[in-house]
């Protein structure tokens, strides 16, 4: 379905709205025939946070073929942040029981396994105490017994 926006003052105004709302809030409006105070809206997709990021917000902006899209934008974490961020991702895997051998990413803020998980078509889960028994196995197949 369409969507529309009001225009004030040559800027979009308040949120965009649905076709079937607009023809029945405002009917003498031509969809067809936008006059100068709505143009259509057209969706653009959310991007995803990186890492490091926050706060995403969007603005409405009116292009030169007149139609409105969304801007998004956000805020880059300051050090401070990502060093907290990092330092509590470290504490909630310990505390959660997860492997010992596994490594931080500070890139990704993620862990990572000292073996990468197997690129088959198979599901695995990781067994520590088999990798600790012999460091070159630890992921094993999930219709294996042990």
């Amino acid at each position: 379905m369409k969507l529309f926006i009001q225009i004030k003052d040559g800027k979009p105004f308040e949120h965009p709205i649905l076709e079937d709302n607009l023809i029945q809030a405002f009917p003498d409006v031509d969809i067809n025939n936008l006059p100068s105070n709505f143009a259509e809206f057209e969706r653009t997709e959310k991007p995803v946070l990186k890492v490091y990021e926050k706060n995403q917000t969007v603005k409405y902006k009116l292009g030169e073929d007149g139609i409105c899209r969304d801007i998004w934008s956000c805020e880059k974490m300051t050090e401070e942040e990502i060093l907290e961020k990092q330092e509590f991702v470290k504490s909630e895997w310990i505390s959660a029981g997860n492997p010992q051998s596994w490594t931080f990413n500070k890139d990704t803020c993620l862990f990572n396994p000292p073996i990468p998980y197997p690129e088959n078509r198979y599901e695995y889960y990781w067994d520590e105490d088999l990798y600790q028994n012999d460091n070159t196995k630890g992921w094993v197949k999930f219709t294996e017994q042990k």
